[in-house]
Order: C-alpha cells, then structure tokens, then sequence
C-alpha cells in the first residue's frame, strides 16, 4: 500500500509525516510529494493545512494540475483522503477567512470565523477539549467518545448536510470538528499532535 501526504508548501508538515511514520514502523510506504502521479497512483492520501483558508488554498493552485488530480483521485475515483485542520477546511464551498476564497467543494458549506460572544472565547481555539462523536464513523473505531484532541483554530467549517458530521466539540458553540463521507475523511483537530488517541485515528485511517 503507498500512502502521499500532500505537500504543497502549506506550513510545517513535519509533525504529520512523523506521525505517520511512527504507525506504520516502516511496513507500509508512506511517500511526501506534490508529484501528480504519486498521488494519483496512491491508495490513500493525507491533505495537511496550516496558516489561513486562503493560503492554503493559493498553495494548492500555484502547483498546475493538484487540484484536478486530487479531485479524480476523491470524487472519480472514490479512494479515501484524509483532510487535517485546514486541509479538512478546504472541502468546503467556499471560505471567508482574510476574503471570500473558493474551497474545494467536496462537502458542501463554508467556513467561518468562529463566534467568540465578543470576547467571551479567546481565539484562536488552542488546547485541549472532548470531541463529541455523533455518529459511528472508521476513524473513530476503538475510540471512546469524549476523549480529548488538540486543536488550534479560528474558523470552523459548517457543512451543509447534517449527516456528514460525525464528531462535534463544544468552544462557544457545537463546532464541527470531524466529517466522514464515504471515502472522504477529515478532522478540525491535530491527530498528529494529540497523543496516543490522535495516533489510533491515523491507524485506523491506514487500516481502511
């Protein structure tokens, strides 16, 4: 099995690959690339994403061609991706973080600041906090509900359809912080960076 995370020059990666590579002990190829038809060929694909909607966005269309492959390889195709943080953000219709932003349009919705009751919450959202698991979904087996994730964000994504949530956390409001639909996975918090439980999530998702 070959997995790619995605890299397109959207921030440091570093933690994710490490990750990675810390489940699958060397027993699986685990490739970090923008090249086309690494990715294409790829079983699974992992898409990071730090800094702004916009950014990451910009990224992903400076390298001619991702955004098309990345689509046949989601939508055509139907294999499974893995969306982390702002790489989740970005299966959204459209983002207003900085300007509006065209997403990728995978799950339709938007991202949006998160509402902080004036003040109330301090963004970003750092820390520590219980996700809420809402309905059963691959990358939560074995995974007890309320266990908590690391998260660092200012936006959250709200979906469209109900029914792609599958995980929520409580900072201000129910935030949307994971979806499954069919083969398209992805998560508001950092599993890479949340211990024991965020590296059972990774394997579950390699185990698919």
């Amino acid at each position: 099995m070959n997995i790619t995370i995605v890299d397109y020059n959207s921030g440091n990666i570093s933690s994710v690959i490490n990750s990675f590579n810390e489940v699958v002990k060397d027993k699986i190829n685990i490739e970090v690339t923008s090249d086309l038809d690494k990715i294409k060929s790829s079983d699974k694909v992992v898409l990071p994403g730090q800094g702004s909607f916009k950014s990451c966005i910009d990224a992903l269309n400076k390298i001619t061609g991702l955004k098309d492959i990345l689509n046949e390889f989601v939508i055509t195709n139907k294999k499974p991706l893995l969306g982390i943080c702002v790489g989740f953000q970005m299966f959204a219709d459209v983002g207003y973080e900085e300007i509006e932003t065209k997403g990728l349009g995978w799950i339709s919705g938007k991202v949006s600041k998160i509402n902080n009751h004036n003040g109330k919450f301090k963004l970003p959202h750092i820390g520590w906090n219980q996700i809420n698991i809402v309905k059963e979904s691959k990358i939560f087996q074995n995974i007890e509900n309320n266990s908590h994730m690391y998260f660092v964000h200012s936006y959250e994504f709200i979906p469209k359809e109900k029914n792609v949530i599958s995980a929520t956390t409580n900072y201000s409001s129910n935030i949307v912080c994971s979806v499954e639909k069919e083969n398209i996975f992805g998560t508001q918090f950092h599993p890479e960076k949340s211990d024991k439980i965020g590296l059972k999530i990774i394997d579950n998702f390699i185990n698919l």
